[in-house]
This record gives structure tokens, C-alpha cells and sequence, in this order.
């Protein structure tokens, strides 16, 4: 089915469609079906930008930063702290940043009196909680990536500072923006599906972005980072906490590290691809394949400006970076599977599975009620009336690249860029769905499950 924009997509989550029960292929939309209210990105009573300095000038800092790119009305860039060269050099081209705003670290950037709005804080997990702790205490608003730190206690470090000084600190728990989990929410909240008895939530990784994101690439050891299930699946805790709308009572959690390791190196393998492993071409993990031969997952790599020579420069990558090296022989130790059971308030119950083993991405959710259930896979879902019988499919397709470069999450980035920057621009938090007062609650959730999954015991939940 062809893929429609952000508005038809909010309009279509609106209405819905009485047909079959299967979640393959949508049916016509009606000519008078009411609708919503649809929303777009962007703030047009916004006229006067705010400023704000970028920590960290790779992938997300480039989505937040580009929101100020189509939308210089609202949000000017006027720094950046970023260690890296060739990405320093690139961002503060596309900002027009001027010399004396350009620094190496985000340390530098406090060396100076506060001389912007906000900062946008894109560095690596690790180094999210000093920033944060030292823009707070120079007066700046924030814009946060998840997780929020490292540790529970840094998270409720950053909370205490937010609420003493009185600034916005905001969470990027995108999915809350998200037209498909907005809709999910509101028919919750509606009672259409009678009281809510249970979810069941699987985070489907796609075994590719497994070996590349959390075997071979940044997030592969976690006492370097964050536990997986912060570092990929605190969207997801964040998503349930919210869709709920209640407080989880406990939780217990399962899983470890079951492939990726030595022990499963097949014979004749090499530490990495470039050095003829004589199994690489029936690997389906091979280095040389997914980044050299399909071009896929290249987003790492910083390229030279003339395109006939990343073929090479691919190669060199994999020969003297992480990206080239044997899945089974790194120092990741990241579960590669991993379940966790949770009680909410009111004997609510919530099973999440993060599964690397897939073939396919994109979440799975199931909501069962008293009077109906829904099933949907992010593009779509399927609500069951239990009393009419009816079933009724929803559109969610967002295709945000054709429309705004950057925004991904179903339109959740740059739906939360949006909301930020007003929050900022009025000085109120209330504007956010992800401030760092809701946020924390899904973080201390995910260190509970760590906990259990590490000790083998049921832990209680305290805020």
C-alpha cells in the first residue's frame, strides 16, 4: 500500500474502517467520516527562533539539528560541541556556527558564559549526565536523548536539579509522539475497549541491526554504556508506563547473551571479515556483505565528499574499525534476547519481549480489554468490538521521509522537536508529554528488570 503523509495519517487514525479481520492491505476511507483535529510539525506563531548549542554532532544531532533547518523560524543552531573533525566541520556548515561557538567537548562549551536558549544533548549514553547536570546549573533548557543517564541514581541526580532550578529538561521518548501510540492511548483511555486487562509488546530489533548496533557498534558492552534494555528498549518501557496510564507495581526479567559469542564462531572464521574467512559468504552477519556489498547501515561512516571513492573507504572502515570485525569474536555483552513481566495499579499486566532474531522490525503490540482487543505492527492495527462483532482497521503509515528529511519514529522526531521548541519559547513544560518528571518512572522500571534479570528475583517498583 502507498505510504501517505503525516496529516492523512493523523486524519485516517481519526476514522477507521468496518472490514475483514486479517492485518494485510486497507480498505477505502469514507467520504463523511469525522475526523481530528490533524496536527503538522512546525509552530507557525513562532516568528523569533530560539538558540541553542548541539552536544554531539552525529545521527540524532543531525535529526534535531535539520528540525532548525526547515523551520529556521523556530530553532537556530548557534553551537556545537562535537570531537569528531570531519562531523564538527559538517554540522557547522549547515548551521552557519560561527568560530568562536565551534568547541571539541561539551566541556568547553560551559568553560563559556551561557550564551544560547537550550542545548540539544546527542553525545553518547555515557556522557549524558554530565551536560545535562552542567547546562542545568548555568540556566539552559534541555532537549535529552534517551536513556537519560546511565545509572539510576544519575537519572534521579538530573530529575532533582530540574525541578531546583526550574528548567525544561525534555526526554526523547519520541513513540509518545507517534500518531499510531497517540491513537493507541486515546481508544484506551476511551473505554472502547472496556477495562484494560492486559498488553503483550514485542520489540522485534531485525537481526542485522542486532550484530550492527548492539554486537559490532557503540552500544555493544554495557558497563561502557547502558544495558540494552535501556539502550534500545527504554522507548518501549516509556511507551507501556504511558499507554497504561498507571504505575508499575513490579517486575521480573529474563535473558542473556545466547549467540553472539565465541563459543558459536563457525570453523574457518576470522576476527574480522576483510581477512578471508572462509565462511564469510554463508554468513549472513558478514561485514562485507551488509556494509560493502549492500551498502546498508552506512550511516556510520563519516564519507568523503567524492562518492567514487567510498567503495574503498567502506573497505578501509571495515579493516580498522569495529564494523569490520567477527560478531562472534567482540567484547559485546549485550542479552540478544530478553523478556520481562510487569503489574501495573489495578492488576493491569504487561509482557515485553526485545527479540534480536528477526527478520523484520517494527513493534508488535496487543492490547486486550474487557470488551474488545487491538493487534497492530505500527503500520496498522485491528481493533475487535466484542459486543458488535465489528472489526475496524486503522491506517498509521507516516512517510516522513518524502515529506520532512529526518523524522523518523512515525513521525515522533520531529513531532517532539516541535513541541520542545514551543515549550521552550513559552516557558512551559506542560507543552511536553516527555519531561524528565514523566520520563523517569520507564527508567527506573528498566533498571528494576536488570536487576531481576541479573539476580533472578521479582522487584518492586519505587518512585
Amino acid at each position: 500500500m502507498k505510504k501517505i503523509d503525516r496529516r492523512k495519517a493523523l486524519k485516517n487514525l481519526a476514522i477507521g474502517i468496518g472490514v475483514g479481520s486479517s492485518l494485510t492491505g486497507l480498505a477505502g476511507t469514507s467520504e463523511n467520516a469525522e475526523t481530528i483535529p490533524a496536527k503538522d510539525f512546525g509552530n507557525r506563531d513562532i516568528d523569533q527562533p530560539i538558540t541553542a548549542i548541539t552536544l554531539g554532532a552525529g545521527g540524532r544531532g543531525n535529526v534535531y539539528g535539520n528540525y532548525g533547518i526547515e523551520f529556521p523560524k523556530e530553532l537556530n543552531i548557534v553551537g556545537v560541541a562535537e570531537p569528531i573533525p570531519i562531523r564538527n566541520e559538517r554540522y557547522t556548515a549547515k548551521h552557519n556556527i560561527p568560530k568562536e561557538n565551534r568547541f571539541t567537548t561539551w566541556e568547553h562549551v560551559f568553560d563559556r558564559p551561557k550564551f544560547a536558549d537550550a542545548v540539544i544533548i546527542t553525545t553518547p549514553d555515557d556522557l549524558h549526565y554530565g551536560p545535562c547536570m552542567r547546562a542545568l546549573e548555568l540556566g539552559y533548557d534541555v532537549l535529552l536523548e534517551k536513556p537519560i543517564a546511565p545509572t539510576e541514581k544519575e537519572c534521579r541526580d538530573i530529575l532533582a536539579l530540574a525541578k531546583k532550578t526550574g528548567r525544561i529538561v525534555a526526554v526523547c521518548h519520541v513513540l509518545r509522539y507517534a500518531p499510531y501510540f497517540i491513537k493507541l492511548k486515546e481508544m484506551i483511555q476511551s473505554g472502547i475497549l472496556g477495562e484494560l486487562i492486559s498488553i503483550q509488546h514485542l520489540e522485534p530489533i531485525q537481526h542485522i541491526h542486532m550484530s550492527h548496533s548492539y554486537v559490532r557498534g557503540n552500544w555493544h558492552n554495557a558497563k561502557e554504556t547502558t544495558p540494552i534494555i535501556l539502550a534500545k528498549s527504554c522507548h518501549d518501557l516509556d511507551i507501556l508506563r504511558w499507554m497504561v496510564g498507571k504505575p508499575c507495581k513490579r517486575i521480573s526479567a529474563f535473558g542473556n547473551l545466547k549467540w553472539f559469542k565465541a563459543a558459536n564462531a563457525p570453523k574457518g572464521s576470522t576476527n574480522r571479515c576483510t581477512d578471508g574467512c572462509a565462511v564469510e559468504s554463508e554468513c549472513p552477519y558478514s561485514a562485507l556483505k551488509i556494509y560493502h556489498r549492500d551498502r546498508s547501515w552506512t550511516y556510520v561512516f563519516d564519507f568523503p565528499e567524492d562518492t567514487s571513492k567510498h567503495g574503498d573507504f567502506i573497505l578501509e572502515q571495515l579493516k580498522t574499525t569495529n564494523y569490520g570485525r567477527c560478531v562472534y569474536k567482540m567484547e559485546n555483552d549485550q542479552p540478544d534476547h530478553y523478556v520481562a513481566n510487569m503489574e501495573f495499579e489495578d492488576d493491569i499486566t504487561v509482557s515485553f519481549s526485545m527479540e534480536a532474531f528477526t527478520g523484520y522490525h517494527g513493534r508488535r503490540t496487543r492490547i486486550m480489554g474487557s470488551h474488545g482487543d487491538i493487534v497492530g505492527d505500527m503500520n496498522e492495527f485491528v481493533h475487535t468490538d466484542f459486543l458488535t462483532k465489528k472489526i475496524t482497521k486503522w491506517d498509521a503509515r507516516v512517510d516522513d521521509v518524502s515529506n520532512y528529511k529526518n523524522s523518523g519514529h512515525g513521525g515522533g522526531d520531529w513531532a517532539l522537536a516541535t513541541d520542545w521548541v514551543r515549550a521552550v519559547k513559552r516557558q512551559d513544560a506542560s507543552l511536553l508529554s516527555s519531561t524528565i518528571e514523566a520520563s523517569i518512572e520507564s527508567h527506573v522500571m528498566g533498571f528494576a528488570a536488570e536487576k531481576s534479570r541479573l539476580n533472578k528475583q521479582i522487584i518492586d517498583i519505587e518512585l
